[in-house]
């Protein structure tokens, strides 16, 4: 029978040298590895000791609109059961594996950070190089957003009420930028910078997931929180670890990785 032109076959005719090597050429071509495979990383931060009461702020500016708000510090907010908000996670590794959907940030949906109830929502926000930054303005009076980079040229949105400005980032940023309105001292937010979309911060239970993450790959990832900084020194699977500036390696396995409860000792917030 004929041979299709697609087959892949060893000429008997060729001495065993070649044989062998020709051999092992199919056998490399028939058992490549397969298509890179994607996974999840989660966890929970725990604060390990008595949550802090929050410490109120009183509004001295538009108090029509700002004083009927109750306005707290958000430096520091752990949940009733303990979970610790706006800690952010992010891979630090230059070289790592990029899911081929999210590559180009700018093709990624608008982040939006909105002045309402004369604070910014989110606290602490994550934003990926070219994603654009939608700062809107909720309330019924003009704020402005003031975005301290170091890398990215600055930006200072003036917001009137109902109003929004986009924004973008071409270089990543080494820490978290923060964002003040001038109009308003008190309000205050963070954003997380980065080349990449592998990060998340923690919501309000301690929680936080990064998807579409390269399985088998070991990652370096980052921990910072406002307060606490770069944290550490934690509990991870029961077990006392220590991670230089925050930085600790993860490998995502099939499937996906849990961490768990990441426990954070009250003392790292002082």
């Amino acid at each position: 029978m004929a041979r299709s032109k697609n087959s892949v076959g060893v000429n008997r005719n060729l001495n065993p040298a070649t044989s062998l090597f020709v051999c092992l050429f199919v056998f490399a071509l028939t058992s490549q590895s397969p298509a890179a495979e994607w996974a999840s990383l989660k966890g929970r931060f725990v604060f390990d000791g008595t949550p802090p009461t929050p410490v109120g702020i009183t509004a001295d500016k538009d108090v029509e609109v700002c004083g009927k708000h109750k306005l707290v510090n958000e430096e520091l907010v752990v949940s009733d059961d303990k979970g610790i908000a706006n800690v952010v996670l992010f891979v630090r590794s230059k070289g790592v594996t990029v899911h081929p959907d999210l590559e180009d940030g700018s093709k990624a949906d608008p982040v939006v950070l909105d002045n309402k109830d004369c604070r910014f929502q989110p606290h602490v926000g994550f934003v990926q190089t070219g994603q654009t930054l939608t700062i809107k303005n909720s309330d019924s009076v003009g704020h402005n957003s003031n975005i301290a980079t170091m890398k990215n040229s600055p930006s200072n949105s003036l917001v009137p009420s109902n109003g929004s400005s986009d924004v973008t980032f071409s270089s990543d940023e080494a820490i978290p930028a923060s964002v003040t309105c001038n109009i308003h001292p008190w309000m205050k937010a963070y954003l997380v910078i980065r080349p990449n979309p592998y990060g998340a911060v923690s919501g309000a239970d301690g929680s936080f997931e990064i998807e579409n993450l390269p399985v088998g790959e070991e990652l370096e990832f980052q921990l910072w929180h406002e307060k606490g900084g770069y944290l550490d020194e934690f509990t991870l699977g029961g077990k006392k670890a220590s991670a230089k500036r925050g930085r600790m390696d993860f490998t995502v396995e099939e499937g996906g990785t849990d961490l768990g409860d990441i426990v954070v000792d009250a003392k790292m917030f002082n």
